[in-house]
């Protein structure tokens, strides 16, 4: 085997390819030499690569992809051209149940605001916020399906297999609260969002920097309760136990990284026994505050109540709260007259509530809230099944210009950036790629997107890795 190796064509066409790919250690500049000391991964407070602005994002984020042009973004063209077939190119995810017959949106759009931005009437409550958000018009992935665009936003790039922001800004940063998950996922009652538990995966990351899944009901988490007889000096006894043991392990299997996540998830649990309990346990607010999040309604109860514990956990020092919806339930082919209301009504009210809870309580200029999907929609009429009633139509993806909020963090007030066509079809103006937000987002927690990195083997780990990235400025106050 040996002689072989050594002397066939196969070792040379390695080293050949190792070469091109500039993956041999002094082609890529790494150093050969071997790691002296065994790395350790934990959540302490780091420091950031510069001032940073914000310390803590919540993520509402929108899988299925809400309709900019119903919502966000109203084009007078579409209206004049209602019902006439759209001439230009149109890029559809599904042709096979395309058709080119333009649909205006069919809700009326009036300004907001001292800054007029103009918005649906099924986000009358976004409205009431309008001068303290920033409105972007013209994002852009061009990865036209779900799961790519998904992955774009949250992870950088197209493809399955990369930590979310959430994990990097965790792994960069580490957390303010030693006695709470750093990175938190607020699920919802009806099920996991499309692509489960990939939506907070920490990819090649060390296993700490995943993010921790909250059930959408009580308990939250569970087992946080030792058994009866285990409680006060037994289960102290048997954690410093447990630690002795893991800790003799550790140091005869040094970097075994998944053992050590799990180690310090054990601490954290203890930790958590009594600031978890707390933080999620919402019945110590004011009748006031749930009223605000909708909480007293049964159509806005669930996102209210998962919108005020993301408020309480940034509160206590959490780093990155995502709060998903099931499934893909804003990807409307079909029915979206009827659809597309209901949505609304559920999501409006807690998400404005959410930033306006948070800017009375001095919280808003240092948290990021963001607000969108990975798509938006198309100008054209897709039908369902050869259905053709208005009633029953609903739109296609569209990921070349589409819309979504964000507010606070140094973000601009009252602002809105970018334009698209006047079919609100493609970004033409201002345009916010995947890569752009993502490296404005660690720019404001004080990160630069082109050092934030991670070695793995023999390669650097990055989030943003397109180097036509930029930080979109004049999103920033």
């Amino acid at each position: 085997m040996l002689h072989t190796s050594a002397f066939g064509l196969s070792s040379v066409a390695a080293s050949w390819l190792l070469k091109r790919d500039g993956l041999l250690a002094e082609e890529a500049g790494i150093p050969v030499k071997p790691e002296l000391e065994q790395k350790t991964y934990d959540l302490l407070p780091k420091q950031p690569h510069h001032n940073s602005k914000a310390k803590a994002m919540i993520s509402m984020f929108m899988l299925g992809g809400p309709s900019q042009i119903d919502l966000f973004d109203p084009k007078p063209e579409l209206i004049k051209h209602n019902g006439k077939s759209f001439t230009g190119d149109i890029k559809f995810d599904n042709p096979a149940q395309a058709s080119r017959e333009i649909m205006a949106p069919l809700w009326n759009f009036k300004p907001h605001g001292q800054c007029g931005m103009e918005l649906s009437e099924l986000v009358p409550h976004l409205g009431s916020i309008a001068d303290d958000i920033t409105l972007i018009r013209s994002m852009h992935t061009g990865a036209n399906n779900h799961g790519p665009s998904n992955y774009a936003l949250n992870t950088g790039k197209a493809n399955s297999g990369r930590a979310v922001l959430g994990s990097w800004l965790t792994s960069a940063l580490g957390s303010e609260t030693q006695e709470l998950p750093s990175y938190v996922a607020l699920t919802d009652t009806r099920g996991l969002p499309l692509l489960g538990g990939e939506n907070w995966s920490n990819g090649k990351l060390p296993s700490i920097y995943q993010g921790t899944v909250i059930r959408p009901v009580a308990p939250r988490i569970f087992n946080l309760d030792p058994p009866r007889h285990l409680k006060g000096d037994p289960q102290e006894e048997q954690l410093q136990l447990l630690s002795k043991l893991n800790q003799e392990y550790i140091r005869e299997h040094p970097g075994e990284n998944d053992l050590d996540a799990r180690m310090q998830s054990y601490g954290l649990a203890a930790r958590m026994q009594v600031a978890a309990r707390e933080a999620f346990d919402i019945s110590n607010e004011s009748a006031a505050t749930k009223k605000m999040y909708g909480i007293d309604q049964k159509v806005t109860r669930d996102y209210g109540t998962r919108c005020l514990i993301a408020r309480r956990l940034v509160e206590r020092g959490v780093r990155f709260v995502q709060i998903p919806c099931n499934g893909q339930v804003w990807d409307h082919h079909g029915s979206i007259k009827t659809a597309l209301p209901q949505r609304c009504a559920e999501i409006d009210k807690p998400a404005a509530a959410l930033v306006r809870d948070l800017k009375e309580r001095g919280l808003l200029d240092s948290t990021i809230v963001h607000w969108g999907g990975e798509m938006g929609r198309l100008p054209v009429i897709q039908f369902r099944d050869g259905l053709t009633k208005r009633e029953t139509v609903g739109r296609d993806h569209n990921t070349y210009g589409f819309s979504m909020w964000v507010a606070g963090g140094g973000f601009q007030k009252g602002y809105i950036h970018g334009q698209t066509d006047e079919f609100s079809h493609y970004a033409v103006d201002g345009i916010v790629h995947h890569y752009d937000w993502l490296a404005t987002v660690l720019n404001q927690f004080g990160l630069d997107h082109k050092k934030l990195k991670f070695r793995v083997g023999p390669r650097d780990l990055r989030l943003v890795e397109n180097p036509e990235a930029r930080i979109a400025t004049e999103l920033l106050g």
